[in-house]
């Protein structure tokens, strides 16, 4: 499976990627799976919940992928987040070295207590059935200096010091993720699922969050099939959580 990254749509401007894939999807355009649109300068950029996401023209990767998973069922769509946030893990992990790349879930990526990159999956379910998925991606490479209120956001650039190429950048990723995509199809979930703890922040760690609005200590101890982020308080109790119940503290 090499097809992601086979064809590339490229963008000077566009408000966003994910939009403007989706929106070509849904007027029957035929683009095989993988197809990549990829925007010099993305104008109204998201991240999860209503974000948003933060990337200077021409320094950054900002892209979109449309992947059509229909082998997988919409209860397990959580693993394609599990392939997609590897894939960008593996790839920075690649590049940085001497620094702790991990996976924060569900899927940005951090390098040490900063964020890199940030992916924002949309499904479109039919029944029984995931007809397709765009994958959008907001991944910081060479910005130096970032104006936003977002709170640790980080480059590649930042440890590597030097500027990278936006499109031998993307080629490797898709390599990587071709790879993670390939484990998906075949049905590798205990590989996947073993390898995104491995590299999930803060795991098996005891550190503050503030969960369902009260203050926690507590253990991140595993992601439920559905993708709920499993803990253990230091009272022994156990937690499972949304998205949107739980804050990391520092």
């Amino acid at each position: 499976m090499n097809a992601i990254g086979n064809n590339i749509i490229r963008l000077d401007t566009v408000g966003s990627t994910n939009e403007y894939l989706k929106n070509r999807v849904r007027k029957n355009d035929e683009f095989h799976e993988g197809t990549i649109v990829v925007a010099t300068e993305q104008t109204s950029g998201k991240g999860l919940d209503t974000n948003s996401w933060e990337s200077e023209a021409g320094k950054n990767l900002t892209f979109s992928i449309l992947l059509k998973p229909g082998f997988l069922k919409p209860e397990r769509q959580f693993m394609l987040n599990k392939a997609i946030a590897l894939g960008l893990f593996d790839y920075i992990q690649s590049v940085i070295k001497n620094n702790e790349v991990t996976i924060k879930w569900p899927n940005d990526i951090y390098i040490n207590n900063g964020k890199v990159a940030g992916t924002l999956i949309n499904n479109t379910i039919s029944g029984n059935n995931i007809l397709y998925s765009i994958i959008g991606i907001g991944f910081n490479i060479n910005q130096s200096l970032f104006r936003s209120n977002a709170p640790n956001p980080v480059s590649l650039k930042h440890y590597l010091q030097y500027i990278l190429d936006l499109n031998e950048c993307l080629n490797s990723f898709c390599t990587f993720l071709n790879i993670r995509y390939g484990q998906l199809i075949n049905h590798e979930h205990s590989r996947l699922n073993s390898d995104y703890l491995n590299a999930l922040y803060r795991y098996k760690e005891v550190f503050p969050y503030r969960i369902k609005g009260e203050i926690v200590n507590a253990m991140i101890t595993g992601v439920s099939e559905y993708g709920k982020l499993q803990l253990v308080s230091q009272s022994n109790r156990t937690i499972e959580c949304d998205l949107k119940e739980i804050e990391y503290l520092y």
